[in-house]
């Protein structure tokens, strides 16, 4: 069966323009939908993190005024029973590759702060891309892709179709104004072709192997075309 390693942030925070430091973390719903979609359809799924930190959840994903009190205190419960997981995240510049079919990415304002700069995932993402296999990530997620360069210094996802957090979502969320940048315009900048739907619905985009999602509500249907690609 394919298995797919999971890359969470290690950052508790997101350092905003004025040098304060925003609390956040991963979002829960795009480790928890994914990964019960992944546990359906029979999929092994490792967890990963810069330096074999235990990331930390993003309090905000789990507000009972956002996502309703039965939804926030069932993701509280199956955040309860990844507790141990989380707590022992593989390192990811130790992760042995040949392992893994895929590679997904959860947002949050964390990967903001440490995975779009990380050099170690970069030299993942480039290895799995090169080698034929999957790569997704959802939401703030795709920050994530920004450190995957060649050694010629391109950037790996150039011209790539993808999607992401939009300017418009980080406005309508508020931080905007105090971001000291914003993923959908960093990622135009920086050559993708990027594409959106409406905000805070469905919206994800496949090409070939690569598979991003717009924002949390995104989640499973990006997990979904994971698995398609994988049992194809």
């Amino acid at each position: 069966m394919p298995k797919i390693l999971i890359v969470l942030t290690g950052s508790d925070h997101w350092t905003l323009n004025d040098g304060t430091k925003h609390p956040t973390g991963f979002w829960a719903e795009e480790l928890l939908a994914p990964m019960e979609v992944f546990s359906d359809a029979g999929i092994d799924v490792d967890l990963a993190s810069p330096g074999g930190t235990t990331p930390v959840v993003d309090e905000g994903s789990l507000d009972p005024g956002t996502i309703g009190e039965e939804e926030s205190a069932k993701q509280r419960r199956a955040l309860d029973a990844l507790a141990d997981r989380l707590a022992s995240t593989l390192v990811l510049a130790d992760v042995d590759l040949d392992s893994y079919d895929a590679v997904f990415v959860p947002g949050g304002h964390g990967p903001m702060e440490d995975l779009a700069v990380s050099e170690d995932l970069g030299r993942v993402l480039v290895s799995m891309i090169d080698g034929g296999k999957v790569v997704s990530s959802v939401c703030h997620g795709p920050a994530a892709l920004l450190p995957a360069r060649r050694d010629d210094g391109s950037w790996l996802f150039a011209g790539r179709n993808l999607t992401a957090f939009t300017d418009a979502e980080e406005e309508q969320a508020g931080l905007a104004d105090k971001a000291p940048w914003l993923l959908e315009s960093r990622l135009r900048e920086a050559g993708a072709t990027f594409s959106s739907g409406e905000a805070w619905a469905p919206f994800v985009v496949v090409d070939d192997k690569l598979v991003t999602g717009q924002n949390p509500a995104s989640s499973t249907e990006a997990a979904q075309k994971v698995v398609g690609l994988l049992t194809a």
